[in-house]
Protein backbone atom coordinates (compact mmCIF):
# COMPACT_ATOMS: atom_id res chain seq x y z
CA UNK A 1 0.00 0.00 0.00
CA UNK A 2 1.58 3.42 -1.25
CA UNK A 3 2.23 5.93 1.76
CA UNK A 4 -0.34 8.39 2.55
CA UNK A 5 -1.26 11.31 4.58
CA UNK A 6 -1.97 10.71 7.84
CA UNK A 7 -4.06 12.78 9.87
CA UNK A 8 -3.54 11.59 13.43
CA UNK A 9 -3.15 14.93 14.99
CA UNK A 10 -7.24 15.31 13.77
CA UNK A 11 -8.56 11.85 15.05
CA UNK A 12 -7.31 13.02 18.38
CA UNK A 13 -8.58 16.52 18.25
CA UNK A 14 -11.88 15.23 17.93
CA UNK A 15 -11.68 12.69 20.50
CA UNK A 16 -9.96 15.28 22.87
CA UNK A 17 -13.34 17.87 22.26
CA UNK A 18 -15.67 14.89 23.21
CA UNK A 19 -13.93 14.30 26.71
CA UNK A 20 -13.45 10.29 25.52
CA UNK A 21 -12.99 7.47 27.53
CA UNK A 22 -10.75 5.18 26.14
CA UNK A 23 -12.45 1.77 26.28
CA UNK A 24 -9.22 -0.90 25.93
CA UNK A 25 -10.36 -3.55 23.84
CA UNK A 26 -11.22 -7.24 25.70
CA UNK A 27 -10.29 -10.98 25.03
CA UNK A 28 -12.80 -12.70 23.77
CA UNK A 29 -14.81 -14.53 26.75
CA UNK A 30 -16.23 -17.18 24.48
CA UNK A 31 -15.62 -19.16 21.55
CA UNK A 32 -18.82 -18.04 19.69
CA UNK A 33 -18.29 -14.41 20.28
CA UNK A 34 -17.78 -11.50 17.53
CA UNK A 35 -14.37 -9.86 17.46
CA UNK A 36 -14.18 -7.26 15.25
CA UNK A 37 -10.14 -5.92 15.28
CA UNK A 38 -9.77 -7.20 18.49
CA UNK A 39 -12.92 -5.74 20.24
CA UNK A 40 -15.15 -8.53 21.50
CA UNK A 41 -19.08 -7.17 20.37
CA UNK A 42 -21.00 -7.80 23.34
CA UNK A 43 -23.46 -11.04 22.55
CA UNK A 44 -26.15 -8.48 22.99
CA UNK A 45 -25.65 -7.46 19.70
CA UNK A 46 -26.31 -11.30 18.08
CA UNK A 47 -29.83 -11.09 16.80
CA UNK A 48 -32.18 -14.33 17.44
CA UNK A 49 -33.32 -16.38 14.12
CA UNK A 50 -36.70 -15.09 14.71
CA UNK A 51 -37.95 -11.42 14.62
CA UNK A 52 -40.79 -10.25 15.80
CA UNK A 53 -43.34 -9.37 13.25
CA UNK A 54 -43.78 -5.77 13.67
CA UNK A 55 -41.45 -2.88 12.47
CA UNK A 56 -40.49 -1.44 15.41
CA UNK A 57 -41.32 -4.11 18.14
CA UNK A 58 -38.37 -4.62 21.17
CA UNK A 59 -36.54 -7.77 20.71
CA UNK A 60 -34.57 -6.91 23.94
CA UNK A 61 -33.57 -4.13 26.02
CA UNK A 62 -30.92 -3.85 28.48
CA UNK A 63 -29.20 -0.78 30.91
CA UNK A 64 -26.97 0.73 28.71
CA UNK A 65 -23.75 2.95 31.32
CA UNK A 66 -23.05 5.96 29.91
CA UNK A 67 -19.12 7.00 29.76
CA UNK A 68 -20.29 11.38 30.57
CA UNK A 69 -22.66 10.68 33.29
CA UNK A 70 -23.19 12.50 36.90
CA UNK A 71 -25.28 11.88 39.87
CA UNK A 72 -28.27 13.83 40.14
CA UNK A 73 -30.87 14.36 42.57
CA UNK A 74 -33.33 13.13 40.66
CA UNK A 75 -30.94 10.06 38.59
CA UNK A 76 -28.33 10.49 36.82
CA UNK A 77 -27.35 13.30 34.60
CA UNK A 78 -28.08 14.07 31.76
CA UNK A 79 -30.28 10.91 32.04
CA UNK A 80 -30.87 6.95 31.84
CA UNK A 81 -29.90 5.18 28.72
CA UNK A 82 -31.41 1.55 27.69
CA UNK A 83 -29.44 -0.35 24.96
CA UNK A 84 -32.52 -1.64 22.29
CA UNK A 85 -32.34 -3.82 19.07
CA UNK A 86 -35.67 -3.79 17.45
CA UNK A 87 -37.25 -5.34 14.07
CA UNK A 88 -36.99 -2.99 11.19
CA UNK A 89 -37.29 -3.66 7.26
CA UNK A 90 -34.31 -4.30 4.79
CA UNK A 91 -34.50 -2.64 1.32
CA UNK A 92 -35.36 -5.91 -0.06
CA UNK A 93 -38.38 -6.57 2.14
CA UNK A 94 -36.89 -8.99 4.68
CA UNK A 95 -36.97 -8.40 8.55
CA UNK A 96 -33.54 -7.10 9.61
CA UNK A 97 -32.70 -6.47 13.90
CA UNK A 98 -31.36 -3.50 14.54
CA UNK A 99 -29.50 -2.24 17.49
CA UNK A 100 -29.59 1.40 19.14
CA UNK A 101 -30.20 3.17 22.15
CA UNK A 102 -32.68 5.15 24.12
CA UNK A 103 -31.95 8.06 26.84
CA UNK A 104 -34.40 9.41 29.10
CA UNK A 105 -33.64 13.04 30.21
CA UNK A 106 -32.99 13.90 33.48
CA UNK A 107 -34.10 17.29 32.55
CA UNK A 108 -37.66 18.78 32.17
CA UNK A 109 -39.35 19.55 29.10
CA UNK A 110 -40.13 23.27 29.91
CA UNK A 111 -42.40 23.90 26.67
CA UNK A 112 -45.32 22.80 27.35
CA UNK A 113 -47.32 19.23 26.39
CA UNK A 114 -46.04 15.62 26.41
CA UNK A 115 -42.23 15.28 26.45
CA UNK A 116 -40.73 14.93 23.16
CA UNK A 117 -38.62 12.34 21.14
CA UNK A 118 -35.87 12.78 18.54
CA UNK A 119 -34.46 9.98 16.67
CA UNK A 120 -31.10 10.70 16.41
CA UNK A 121 -29.02 9.11 12.84
CA UNK A 122 -25.13 8.90 13.35
CA UNK A 123 -23.31 10.34 10.51
CA UNK A 124 -20.72 8.02 9.45
CA UNK A 125 -19.57 5.45 11.84
CA UNK A 126 -17.87 2.73 9.34
CA UNK A 127 -18.66 -0.24 9.14
CA UNK A 128 -17.37 -2.74 11.83
CA UNK A 129 -19.66 -3.55 14.86
CA UNK A 130 -17.19 -1.80 16.96
CA UNK A 131 -18.30 1.63 15.62
CA UNK A 132 -21.97 1.17 16.68
CA UNK A 133 -23.33 4.72 17.88
CA UNK A 134 -24.59 2.49 21.04
CA UNK A 135 -21.45 1.74 21.84
CA UNK A 136 -20.12 4.96 21.56
CA UNK A 137 -22.23 6.32 24.19
CA UNK A 138 -20.57 3.64 26.21
CA UNK A 139 -17.30 4.42 25.14
CA UNK A 140 -16.97 7.73 23.49
CA UNK A 141 -13.10 6.31 22.48
CA UNK A 142 -12.83 2.66 21.62
CA UNK A 143 -8.85 2.42 20.97
CA UNK A 144 -6.46 -0.02 20.51
CA UNK A 145 -3.53 -0.86 17.89
CA UNK A 146 -6.47 -1.84 14.95
CA UNK A 147 -9.28 0.23 15.55
CA UNK A 148 -10.31 3.83 16.66
CA UNK A 149 -13.95 4.52 17.21
CA UNK A 150 -15.07 8.00 18.20
CA UNK A 151 -18.90 8.75 19.67
CA UNK A 152 -18.85 12.15 18.42
CA UNK A 153 -22.88 11.94 17.76
CA UNK A 154 -22.79 11.90 21.86
CA UNK A 155 -22.63 15.81 21.60
CA UNK A 156 -25.84 16.41 19.98
CA UNK A 157 -27.63 13.91 21.88
CA UNK A 158 -26.28 15.88 25.13
CA UNK A 159 -27.25 18.85 23.48
CA UNK A 160 -30.71 17.37 23.17
CA UNK A 161 -31.17 15.71 26.92
CA UNK A 162 -30.03 19.03 28.22
CA UNK A 163 -33.33 20.55 26.84
CA UNK A 164 -35.75 17.93 27.88
CA UNK A 165 -36.17 15.96 24.85
CA UNK A 166 -36.04 12.45 24.98
CA UNK A 167 -33.60 10.74 22.71
CA UNK A 168 -33.42 7.33 20.81
CA UNK A 169 -30.38 6.36 18.59
CA UNK A 170 -30.43 4.03 15.69
CA UNK A 171 -27.02 1.96 15.23
CA UNK A 172 -28.68 1.20 11.12
CA UNK A 173 -28.90 -2.28 9.57
CA UNK A 174 -25.78 -4.02 10.41
CA UNK A 175 -24.26 -1.65 12.23
CA UNK A 176 -23.86 -3.56 15.84
CA UNK A 177 -25.43 -6.14 15.10
CA UNK A 178 -23.65 -9.36 14.33
CA UNK A 179 -25.47 -10.61 11.66
CA UNK A 180 -24.96 -8.79 8.33
CA UNK A 181 -22.63 -5.70 7.05
CA UNK A 182 -23.95 -2.26 7.28
CA UNK A 183 -25.27 -1.23 4.01
CA UNK A 184 -23.93 2.47 4.72
CA UNK A 185 -25.95 5.02 2.59
CA UNK A 186 -28.68 2.54 1.72
CA UNK A 187 -31.80 4.85 1.56
CA UNK A 188 -34.40 2.22 2.52
CA UNK A 189 -32.24 0.44 5.34
CA UNK A 190 -31.43 3.98 6.72
CA UNK A 191 -35.01 5.47 6.68
CA UNK A 192 -36.48 2.27 7.99
CA UNK A 193 -34.00 2.17 10.78
CA UNK A 194 -34.76 5.42 11.99
CA UNK A 195 -38.58 5.33 11.69
CA UNK A 196 -38.92 2.32 13.38
CA UNK A 197 -36.20 3.37 16.13
CA UNK A 198 -39.12 5.85 16.82
CA UNK A 199 -41.54 3.07 17.49
CA UNK A 200 -39.08 1.30 19.34
CA UNK A 201 -38.88 4.06 21.74
CA UNK A 202 -42.71 4.09 22.35
CA UNK A 203 -43.05 0.30 22.61
CA UNK A 204 -39.99 0.55 25.71
CA UNK A 205 -41.64 0.18 29.23
CA UNK A 206 -41.35 2.67 31.77
CA UNK A 207 -40.27 5.58 29.57
CA UNK A 208 -41.98 9.35 29.99
CA UNK A 209 -42.54 8.61 25.85
CA UNK A 210 -45.81 8.36 24.87
CA UNK A 211 -47.95 8.38 20.96
CA UNK A 212 -48.61 11.94 22.23
CA UNK A 213 -45.20 12.63 21.90
CA UNK A 214 -43.86 15.14 19.19
CA UNK A 215 -41.30 13.30 16.96
CA UNK A 216 -38.48 15.57 15.15
CA UNK A 217 -35.62 13.44 13.58
CA UNK A 218 -31.98 14.76 13.32
CA UNK A 219 -28.92 13.61 11.07
CA UNK A 220 -25.75 15.04 9.43
CA UNK A 221 -23.83 13.36 6.60
CA UNK A 222 -24.97 9.81 6.57
CA UNK A 223 -27.48 10.36 9.16
CA UNK A 224 -28.44 13.77 7.23
CA UNK A 225 -29.07 11.26 4.41
CA UNK A 226 -31.09 8.70 6.43
CA UNK A 227 -33.25 11.51 7.83
CA UNK A 228 -34.14 13.20 4.39
CA UNK A 229 -35.21 9.66 3.30
CA UNK A 230 -37.13 8.89 6.37
CA UNK A 231 -38.89 11.76 6.24
CA UNK A 232 -39.92 11.54 2.67
CA UNK A 233 -40.60 7.75 3.68
CA UNK A 234 -42.68 8.38 6.32
CA UNK A 235 -46.21 8.77 4.83
CA UNK A 236 -46.37 5.36 3.75
CA UNK A 237 -43.90 3.15 5.80
CA UNK A 238 -44.73 4.84 9.50
CA UNK A 239 -47.74 7.26 9.14
CA UNK A 240 -48.21 6.27 13.13
CA UNK A 241 -45.20 8.33 12.94
CA UNK A 242 -46.23 11.93 12.87
CA UNK A 243 -43.27 14.52 12.13
CA UNK A 244 -43.11 17.69 13.91
CA UNK A 245 -39.30 18.51 11.71
CA UNK A 246 -36.54 16.70 10.44
CA UNK A 247 -32.72 18.30 10.09
CA UNK A 248 -31.10 16.75 7.23
CA UNK A 249 -27.60 18.31 7.63
CA UNK A 250 -24.80 17.77 4.54
CA UNK A 251 -27.24 15.24 3.21
CA UNK A 252 -25.85 12.86 0.59
CA UNK A 253 -28.75 12.60 -1.42
CA UNK A 254 -26.46 11.62 -4.85
CA UNK A 255 -24.84 9.24 -4.34
CA UNK A 256 -23.34 9.54 -8.06
CA UNK A 257 -22.14 12.96 -7.37
CA UNK A 258 -20.68 12.05 -3.37
CA UNK A 259 -18.57 8.87 -5.14
CA UNK A 260 -16.70 11.46 -7.33
CA UNK A 261 -16.35 13.75 -4.50
CA UNK A 262 -14.84 11.39 -1.57
CA UNK A 263 -12.01 9.44 -4.32
CA UNK A 264 -9.24 10.54 -3.48
CA UNK A 265 -10.34 12.60 -0.20
CA UNK A 266 -9.56 12.02 3.44
CA UNK A 267 -12.51 9.77 3.56
CA UNK A 268 -11.86 7.44 0.83
CA UNK A 269 -12.41 4.61 2.54
CA UNK A 270 -15.97 5.23 2.52
CA UNK A 271 -15.91 3.82 -0.98
CA UNK A 272 -15.52 0.10 0.06
CA UNK A 273 -18.41 0.81 2.94
CA UNK A 274 -20.82 2.23 0.08
CA UNK A 275 -19.86 -1.40 -2.22
CA UNK A 276 -19.78 -3.44 0.66
CA UNK A 277 -23.18 -2.32 1.41
CA UNK A 278 -24.85 -2.31 -1.88
CA UNK A 279 -23.28 -6.21 -2.72
CA UNK A 280 -25.11 -6.75 0.48
CA UNK A 281 -28.49 -5.13 -0.58
CA UNK A 282 -28.01 -6.09 -4.30
CA UNK A 283 -26.20 -9.72 -4.68
CA UNK A 284 -26.75 -9.40 -8.00
CA UNK A 285 -24.17 -6.84 -8.61
CA UNK A 286 -21.19 -9.17 -7.18
CA UNK A 287 -19.99 -10.47 -11.11
CA UNK A 288 -19.98 -6.87 -11.74
CA UNK A 289 -17.81 -6.27 -8.65
CA UNK A 290 -15.61 -9.58 -9.69
CA UNK A 291 -14.82 -8.01 -13.47
CA UNK A 292 -13.85 -4.54 -12.18
CA UNK A 293 -12.04 -5.19 -8.98
CA UNK A 294 -8.00 -6.33 -8.71
CA UNK A 295 -7.03 -7.80 -5.98
CA UNK A 296 -6.00 -4.94 -4.08
CA UNK A 297 -9.35 -3.74 -4.83
CA UNK A 298 -10.78 -6.83 -3.09
CA UNK A 299 -8.56 -6.95 -0.11
CA UNK A 300 -9.22 -3.17 0.74
CA UNK A 301 -13.02 -3.95 0.96
CA UNK A 302 -12.63 -6.51 3.11
CA UNK A 303 -9.95 -4.27 5.20
CA UNK A 304 -12.31 -1.29 5.53
CA UNK A 305 -15.65 -3.82 6.19
CA UNK A 306 -14.50 -4.15 9.77
CA UNK A 307 -12.94 -0.31 9.78
CA UNK A 308 -14.58 2.61 11.86
CA UNK A 309 -14.09 6.15 10.51
CA UNK A 310 -11.10 6.59 12.71
CA UNK A 311 -9.53 3.22 11.23
CA UNK A 312 -10.23 4.76 7.88
CA UNK A 313 -8.68 8.27 8.36
CA UNK A 314 -5.88 6.74 9.49
CA UNK A 315 -5.31 4.29 6.72
CA UNK A 316 -7.07 5.02 3.32
CA UNK A 317 -7.08 8.70 3.43
CA UNK A 318 -6.26 10.31 0.00
CA UNK A 319 -6.39 6.73 -1.44
CA UNK A 320 -7.72 6.75 -5.26
CA UNK A 321 -10.31 3.91 -6.09
CA UNK A 322 -8.03 3.56 -9.82
CA UNK A 323 -5.76 1.58 -7.56
CA UNK A 324 -8.04 -0.84 -6.72
CA UNK A 325 -9.80 -1.77 -10.28
CA UNK A 326 -8.52 -3.84 -13.03
CA UNK A 327 -8.20 -1.89 -15.71
CA UNK A 328 -7.12 1.77 -13.63
CA UNK A 329 -10.35 3.25 -13.91
CA UNK A 330 -12.07 4.75 -11.39
CA UNK A 331 -14.96 3.38 -9.54
CA UNK A 332 -16.98 6.61 -11.06
CA UNK A 333 -15.97 5.52 -14.29
CA UNK A 334 -17.42 1.62 -13.41
CA UNK A 335 -20.47 3.04 -12.70
CA UNK A 336 -20.95 5.06 -15.79
CA UNK A 337 -20.28 1.87 -18.20
CA UNK A 338 -22.17 -0.38 -15.70
CA UNK A 339 -26.14 0.27 -16.39
CA UNK A 340 -27.11 -1.88 -13.50
CA UNK A 341 -24.73 0.15 -11.13
CA UNK A 342 -26.47 3.13 -12.28
CA UNK A 343 -30.10 2.11 -12.00
CA UNK A 344 -29.13 0.84 -8.54
CA UNK A 345 -27.55 4.57 -7.77
CA UNK A 346 -30.70 6.44 -9.36
CA UNK A 347 -32.74 4.23 -7.22
CA UNK A 348 -30.95 5.69 -3.44
CA UNK A 349 -31.83 9.16 -4.97
CA UNK A 350 -33.26 11.47 -2.51
CA UNK A 351 -35.22 14.03 -3.15
CA UNK A 352 -37.73 12.65 -5.21
CA UNK A 353 -40.62 12.64 -2.70
CA UNK A 354 -42.00 15.39 -1.07
CA UNK A 355 -40.93 15.04 2.78
CA UNK A 356 -43.48 14.77 5.85
CA UNK A 357 -43.40 17.80 7.95
CA UNK A 358 -41.30 20.89 8.13
CA UNK A 359 -38.01 20.08 7.10
CA UNK A 360 -34.30 22.32 7.41
CA UNK A 361 -31.26 21.05 4.76
CA UNK A 362 -28.15 22.56 5.71
CA UNK A 363 -24.88 22.28 3.86
CA UNK A 364 -21.77 23.90 4.17
CA UNK A 365 -21.05 26.15 1.34
CA UNK A 366 -17.38 24.59 0.75
CA UNK A 367 -18.26 21.07 1.85
CA UNK A 368 -16.22 19.32 -0.60
CA UNK A 369 -17.04 15.61 0.74
CA UNK A 370 -20.61 15.65 0.44
CA UNK A 371 -20.97 17.86 -2.18
CA UNK A 372 -22.77 21.13 -1.40
CA UNK A 373 -24.24 21.22 -4.89
CA UNK A 374 -26.09 18.09 -4.40
CA UNK A 375 -27.46 19.03 -0.66
CA UNK A 376 -28.82 22.33 -2.38
CA UNK A 377 -30.44 20.34 -4.96
CA UNK A 378 -32.52 18.41 -2.36
CA UNK A 379 -33.42 21.38 -1.10
CA UNK A 380 -34.59 22.83 -4.12
CA UNK A 381 -35.98 19.34 -4.91
CA UNK A 382 -38.59 19.44 -1.86
CA UNK A 383 -39.01 22.81 -2.78
CA UNK A 384 -40.66 22.30 -6.00
CA UNK A 385 -42.42 19.73 -4.56
CA UNK A 386 -44.37 22.11 -2.38
CA UNK A 387 -42.52 21.31 0.51
CA UNK A 388 -41.82 23.24 3.96
CA UNK A 389 -38.15 23.70 3.58
CA UNK A 390 -35.40 25.95 5.76
CA UNK A 391 -32.51 25.91 3.85
CA UNK A 392 -29.61 26.89 5.41
CA UNK A 393 -26.32 27.13 3.89
CA UNK A 394 -23.40 27.42 6.51
CA UNK A 395 -21.03 30.38 5.37
CA UNK A 396 -16.85 29.10 6.57
CA UNK A 397 -13.75 29.53 4.21
CA UNK A 398 -12.29 26.64 3.06
CA UNK A 399 -10.26 25.00 5.66
CA UNK A 400 -7.87 23.03 3.23
CA UNK A 401 -9.09 19.41 3.71
CA UNK A 402 -12.11 17.64 2.52
CA UNK A 403 -12.60 16.19 5.68
CA UNK A 404 -12.45 19.72 7.68
CA UNK A 405 -14.80 21.27 5.09
CA UNK A 406 -17.14 18.59 6.07
CA UNK A 407 -16.54 18.91 9.91
CA UNK A 408 -16.70 22.26 10.78
CA UNK A 409 -20.49 23.12 9.63
CA UNK A 410 -21.64 20.21 11.74
CA UNK A 411 -20.37 21.95 14.39
CA UNK A 412 -20.54 25.55 13.64
CA UNK A 413 -24.26 24.68 12.65
CA UNK A 414 -25.36 22.55 15.63
CA UNK A 415 -26.62 24.59 17.90
CA UNK A 416 -28.96 26.86 15.08
CA UNK A 417 -30.11 23.00 13.93
CA UNK A 418 -30.80 22.12 17.45
CA UNK A 419 -32.42 25.29 18.31
CA UNK A 420 -35.14 25.04 15.18
CA UNK A 421 -35.90 21.68 15.79
CA UNK A 422 -36.96 22.26 19.56
CA UNK A 423 -39.23 25.05 18.10
CA UNK A 424 -40.70 22.47 16.15
CA UNK A 425 -41.24 20.31 19.01
CA UNK A 426 -42.75 23.21 21.06
CA UNK A 427 -45.04 23.96 18.31
CA UNK A 428 -43.78 26.98 16.80
CA UNK A 429 -44.78 27.00 12.80
CA UNK A 430 -41.57 26.74 11.27
CA UNK A 431 -42.41 28.66 7.82
CA UNK A 432 -40.59 28.32 4.45
CA UNK A 433 -37.40 30.00 2.83
CA UNK A 434 -37.81 28.55 -0.55
CA UNK A 435 -38.48 32.13 -1.57
CA UNK A 436 -34.88 33.16 -1.00
CA UNK A 437 -33.37 29.83 -2.57
CA UNK A 438 -32.03 31.71 -6.07
CA UNK A 439 -30.59 34.42 -3.78
CA UNK A 440 -28.67 32.05 -1.63
CA UNK A 441 -25.46 30.32 -2.34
Amino acid sequence: MPARTRLPVLALAVAACLGAQAAAALPAAASDAVVSRGVTIPAFYDPPATLPAADGALVRSEHLPLALSLPGLDGPLPGRATRLMYKSTDSTGSPVAVTGAYIEPAAAWKHGGARPLVAVAPGTMGQGDQCAASLGLEHPLSVNARTLSVGYEDLAIYRLLARGVAVVVTDYAGLGATDRLHTYVNRLDGGHAVLDAVRAARNLPGTSVTTASPVGLYGYSQGGGATASAAELQPAYAPDVTLAGTYSGAPPADLTAVTRAIDGSDLAGALAWAVNGFLQADPALRPIADKHLDAAGKAALQDLSTMCVGDAILSYNSAHSTAWTTDGSSLSDVIAAEPALRDFLDRQRIGRAKPAGPVRVATGVNDDLVPHAQARALAVDWCRKGADVTYAPVVAPPLGRSLLNHFAPLIADQGDAIDWLTDRLAGRPAGSTCWSLPVRP
